[in-house]
């Protein structure tokens, strides 16, 4: 009995057969990786979560899969010197402080964001907070500095703090030290920033030429951190420094399209799983996700970075106080989700004005409607005379001291 012959395979159909395979198995492995990492990220994130629970304060909304949520939020960002984390790299001290409180709001429309930075010596009241370590309870107290918050409670004890004493409810926070700022700003491959001068600061490590330099690693830590090299030497200088640093920050994420490097994502997340300790509330990647989608579609000129309006405080020249009739014009804002902007003098203190930067690049096939309405003057935000800052699409330089 004779069988049929078998074809001989081409040389073509057998190299096409093993890249099949080789491509099946890189496939599956990719997904199998992917998986891991998210996993892996989402695991070490939620495990440092802190509940910042605010009875008061309406829960925020579950978020939408892999969409931007609607409607507002408020999210308190925290910079701690000190963490038990950060080793004796960076200076030992009797305790750990939060000396960058940055609250960010987002309006209901995802139009307008305003970014809020509170000096780390105000003096201000704080409430009852527990100790999360020790379970001590610290009693409330009618004038004390924000940066002795963390020191009382923790991150929580932050977010009270913040949330009292301006009436906003804080639904997100999540609190970051020195490695974070590292990591996070390695992450996107640096942070391009202005000086005016040469810096030399042996306090903070900052030495850096006049000009446009990027910084990433210490270089960046020592940026944020410098307080004595830029302007008049003060805590609101460098709040200066950290909006013009954030500015940029966001330009790139934006100009450079960041959010769709996966390696670039990847890196971030990985930074974050791994330096930031988020609230409860913003634990779960959804969060992230939507927090991300609904900050990318706006404006760089009407996110708008202030400082929290002070004077010296009457009892410590070394601790500053609210302006109470200037702070009350920026929260009445923020509070009835209205849109304003800064005088054109607004540079923040330490920062010279460099010009705006390019706008965001509209559409190619984006064209306004033959009918459309003349812009109304009336709707233009309005201006807080005496405030201090920037909007992100304002590039400013470091003025040394």
């Amino acid at each position: 009995m004779h069988h049929a012959r078998r074809p001989t395979p081409s040389p073509v159909a057998f190299v096409l057969k093993w890249v099949a395979i080789a491509a099946a198995v890189a496939l599956i492995s990719v997904v199998s990786i992917t998986a891991y990492a998210v996993t892996s990220v989402t695991q070490q994130f939620s495990s440092n979560a802190v509940d910042i629970g605010n009875p008061t304060a309406a829960p925020p909304a579950p978020p939408p899969f892999l969409g931007a949520y609607e409607g507002g939020f408020n999210l308190l960002v925290v910079g701690t010197d000190n963490d038990p984390n950060q080793g004796v790299s960076f200076g030992e001290r009797d305790a750990t402080l939060n000396d960058v409180n940055i609250l960010l709001h987002v309006s209901a429309d995802h139009q307008n964001a305003v970014v809020v930075s509170f000096p780390r010596d105000l003096v201000i009241p704080q409430p009852e907070c527990t100790d999360p370590a020790t379970g001590t309870v610290n009693e409330a107290s009618d004038a004390e500095a924000l940066n002795d918050a963390w020191g009382r409670g923790g991150l929580a004890c932050t977010a009270a703090t913040i949330s009292g004493f301006t009436g906003v409810d804080i639904q997100y926070a999540a609190a970051t030290s020195f490695d974070g700022v590292i990591e996070l700003t390695n992450a996107v491959g640096g942070v391009e920033v202005c000086l005016t001068g040469d810096i030399a600061d042996t306090d903070s490590g900052l030495y850096l030429s006049a000009g446009r330099t990027v910084i990433q690693g210490q270089d960046a830590l020592a940026f944020l951190r410098n307080r004595k090299g830029v302007g008049d030497g003060s805590d609101l200088s460098r709040i200066g420094s950290q909006q013009q640093y954030l500015s940029s920050l966001l330009r790139k994420i934006k100009s450079e399209s960041t959010l769709s490097d996966i390696t670039k994502v990847y890196g971030l997340a990985q930074a974050a799983a791994q330096n930031i300790k988020p609230s409860t509330s913003l634990q779960s990647p959804d969060s992230m996700v939507s927090l991300a989608l609904t900050l990318k579609d706006i404006d760089l000129a009407k996110v708008v970075f202030v400082s929290y309006p002070v004077a010296e405080y009457v009892n410590d020249i070394n601790k500053v106080q609210p302006v109470p009739e200037l702070a009350d014009q920026l929260f009445t804002k923020i509070l009835a989700d209205q849109p304003f902007t800064l005088s054109p003098d607004s540079a923040p203190t330490g920062s010279a004005d460099e010009g705006e930067a390019a706008p965001d690049p509209a559409p190619t096939d984006a064209a306004p409607p033959a009918d459309a309405a003349p812009t109304d003057s009336a709707a233009t935000p309005e201006v807080i005379e005496g405030l201090s800052g920037q909007n992100a699409a304002e590039e400013t330089c470091a003025v040394p001291n």
